[in-house]
């Protein structure tokens, strides 16, 4: 009888981890674009201080704001939720419409607040740009939450991708530009 019964509670344990296995790989961002392939990467570097690697994924080469596309962070640096945020914002306002309100700005410091995580080194924060609708924060595989917000995709993806981005030579790697020159 013990026997039954511990087969029975083994058996439950193990459905319980691979389902669990199973939900978080349906959360990864990767069944929502199962084309895509690696477009770039590179290093982003602060005073000589190497903060995260990026790598972006997209289906079409090069990327455009009219595909799908995913931006792959991997940190060397512990940071905190609220300096990824305000470092975010800046780079927004930077590279954005120089008249956000507000609200707008309140908007965008929520969903980021909830999006994004207290980092440490080896911490994966991949994000899915959803052209018209919006973008998706996966963190370490797992999805965080979804933004469904346009502008707010549209301006968080520039401070990366914008002609205009802090650093540029990251940009072009990012694009597959660097070899060519462009």
């Amino acid at each position: 009888m013990a026997s039954a019964s511990n087969r029975r509670r083994h058996t439950l344990v193990s459905l319980c981890l691979l389902l669990a296995l199973t939900a978080n790989a349906a959360a990864d961002w990767r069944p929502a674009l199962p084309d895509a392939r690696l477009v770039g990467s590179g290093e982003f570097t602060w005073f000589g201080l190497r903060l995260y690697s990026a790598r972006l994924w997209s289906p079409v080469t090069p990327p455009d704001l009219q595909q799908p596309f995913a931006l792959e962070l991997i940190y060397h640096r512990s940071l905190s939720r609220d300096t990824l945020v305000e470092a975010s914002l800046e780079e927004m306002r930077r590279l954005g419409d120089k008249t956000l309100d507000a609200s707008t700005l309140d908007r965008w410091t929520e969903a980021m607040n909830g999006a994004f995580v207290d980092v440490r080194p080896g911490m994966r924060i991949t994000g899915l740009y959803l052209p018209g609708r919006g973008c998706r924060f996966y963190v370490d595989g797992e999805l965080r939450r979804e933004i469904d917000d346009a502008a707010f995709a549209r301006a968080f993806f520039a401070i990366w991708l914008d002609p205009r981005a802090r650093d540029p030579q990251l940009r072009q790697r990012l694009l597959g530009q660097a070899d060519r020159g462009e």
